[in-house]
This record gives structure tokens, sequence and C-alpha cells, in this order.
């Protein structure tokens, strides 16, 4: 098979952690008999330097005949970088919300996995922790509170201000659908979350998951709270499989589900449109501090493109062979410095991209 690929290395650790999946992507062509191609983009504050802007149209329609983009991290320090003295449209994260809206990626997905090997790190009680936890977090992403209409108006001299939370049916179908599609890959199951006692959405979203459900009589289906489903993460995380949910809901809750994780250097993320077209991130930002050094964590970009083969390209079996390559890593004892503990072996991001591309 031929995999069309745009990659946007970005700034700081980006360039470094891209070159490593890239490596390992190398590795499963090598061994299942597939073709790479690659095509690079600017973006962020590498596209500025270069161009002014932090994503050109050329950029854009480049990624756009791609079959998928990898995306390793934008921005820089925005204390000090001169980047953040420019208006915000022309910031490097304007980029990114650029890109995302001319690819019309509306679905986010936001793994959160406990590794047997990282167990320590996770900050629930060890009773918890124990039984694991392997849970991707849909959110949609182009609808809801942070798009609707806003403003600010004073009334008798009181300033009052307005956000609105709308859907309509189509937007939560499309994202019901990816949710359902994703569970049939996984353990199937889905847990809706809403806020369907108070919120006229909500119980928009409910009607039509469900109508949804119908369509996959393999997935079982379940209605969750938001406040309940924010206690369920820190008490019974292993319950979950695919947590299906609006956007400002699934904001809080696929941060909520990093964290309990404990090791944000090994958490993947990907963007998808309405057909197999999606962006493949890591979830951790560019670490400006530590570019250039060899000491970044490449593991959640080479998940992140594990996830490209699995959802873009529908290629099961590579993307095993990578995660099964990052279980055996981690078993072997094999640590870059953020998730480094008593007793294991230090290395560098170069070597880690070595020893998961070997393990291929």
């Amino acid at each position: 098979m031929e995999l069309n690929i745009t990659c946007i290395p970005g700034d700081g650790i980006g360039p470094e952690i891209v070159a490593e999946a890239k490596k390992v992507l190398d590795a499963v062509a090598a061994k299942y008999g597939h073709t790479m191609n690659y095509t690079d983009i600017l973006m962020g504050g590498a596209s500025i330097d270069v161009h002014g802007v932090p994503l050109t149209e050329e950029a854009i329609a480049t990624a756009k005949s791609a079959d998928a983009v990898l995306m390793g991290s934008i921005g820089g320090d925005t204390t000090t970088s001169p980047w953040y003295k420019l208006a915000p449209n022309l910031r490097p994260e304007a980029g990114l919300l650029a890109l995302r809206k001319a690819l019309n990626l509306f679905a986010n997905l936001r793994p959160a996995l406990l590794y047997e090997e990282l167990a320590d790190a996770c900050p629930l009680k060890k009773e918890i922790s124990a039984a694991g936890f392997d849970m991707m977090i849909m959110r949609e992403l182009t609808g809801g509170l942070y798009f609707g209409e806003r403003k600010t108006v004073e009334e008798n001299g009181v300033l009052k201000a307005t956000d609105t939370l709308t859907y309509d049916e189509n937007e939560i179908r499309r994202i019901a659908i990816k949710g359902f599609d994703i569970a049939m890959k996984r353990k199937k199951k889905v847990t809706s979350v809403d806020k369907a006692n108070v919120l006229d959405s909500s119980r928009l979203w409910r009607k039509v998951v469900e109508e949804v459900a119908k369509d996959y009589p393999e997935v079982s289906l379940e209605h969750m709270l938001v406040d309940n489903c924010a206690m369920q993460l820190v008490k019974d995380p292993a319950q979950f499989d695919v947590i299906l949910t609006e956007n400002m809901f699934g904001d809080i809750l696929s941060d909520e589900a990093s964290m309990v994780t404990g090791s944000i250097g090994m958490l993947a993320s990907a963007s998808l449109n309405d057909t197999k077209f999606g962006l493949y991130e890591p979830s951790h930002g560019s670490a400006p501090d530590i570019a250039g050094k060899d000491i970044a964590n490449p593991i959640a970009t080479v998940l992140s493109a594990s996830m490209m083969l699995r959802y873009s390209f529908d290629l099961d079996k590579e993307a095993d062979a990578i995660d099964n390559a990052v279980k055996q890593v981690l078993k072997e004892g094999y640590r870059t410095g953020d998730i480094m503990s008593e007793g294991c072996t230090q290395v560098g991001c170069k070597q880690m991209g070595d020893l998961l591309a070997q393990r291929v």
C-alpha cells in the first residue's frame, strides 16, 4: 500500500520527535511491504520565520492532497519568543486553528492508557491503578459553546456576558458515527456523556446518539452525566472504553484523563474529518527548553503515527506492531528522562526511536 503523508515538524522538539516517528513508520513499511511518501510543510513559528505567517495557502493545499497529516508540535516560549509579540492571528497556534478549519476536522480523539510499567506515575490509589485502563475520549471539535454566538453588553449599568451552546442533529450524528466506528475497533462500548438533566442541547445529543446506536448492535451504549463521569474517571477508570461527548465537556474530561495516566509524554491524539483523513499529533507541547538536546520523548508522536495507520488507513496489524513495540521497550526498562525511574536505562530521543523501530 502507498501512504502519502504530509508531515509538520513544527517548532521546539517537533522536528526531533517527527523524525523518530518516521523512523518507526519506515520500519513498518519495510516489514509489511508498504511505501511511505512524506512531504514536509512549515507551520507555526517555523512558518512565521520563513513566510511571515503561521500557515500558507500552499501548505494547506499540500496537506489537503495527502492521505493524512502527522504533526510534531508548534509554538515557543510565550514570554520570550518574538512570535508572541505579533497579533493573535499571526501567532504559531493560529496556524493549527486555520488548518483544522481548512481540513474540516470535527472529531478529536484523545487516548488515555496506563502502561503497567509506568503505573507508579499514576496519581490514583494503587488499588485503582492496578486494574489498568485504556480509554478513548471522542470530543466534538467544531461546535457547541466554544463556537456559538457570544456577546458582552451593559444593561442598566451592569455588564452581562452571554455564550450560546448550539448543536444541530447533523453535527451530533457525525461525531456519534465516528465514536461507534472506533468502538468497533476496540472493546465495543460507548459511554455517551452529556448533561441531559438540565440542557436541551444534551437532550438532543442523547436522542441522536441513541438513533446512531441502532446501526451498531455489537456496541453497548450507556449514558452518563458529565459530573458523574468526572468522578468515575478517578474512581474507576477501567470501566471506560470510548467516551463520546461534546466540545466543552470533552475538553475538560480529556485533560482529566490525561492526568490520571501520569505521563503526558506518552499521549497521542488525532483529529478526523468525515472521511478517513486525519491530523495526528502528540498531546504535549513544543518544550522549547529541551529542543535540540536529544532528550525529548518521541513515544507520543510514535503512538500518534500508530493511530494514523489504524484510523486513516485501516492498517490495524501494523498499528498493533507499533503499540506492541512501545510496550516491549518499556518492559525492557528503557526510558527517556521524563518517565525515568530507578533501575531503568535512560536513553535519548534518537535511541528511543531506534529501539522502537527495531522492535516493530
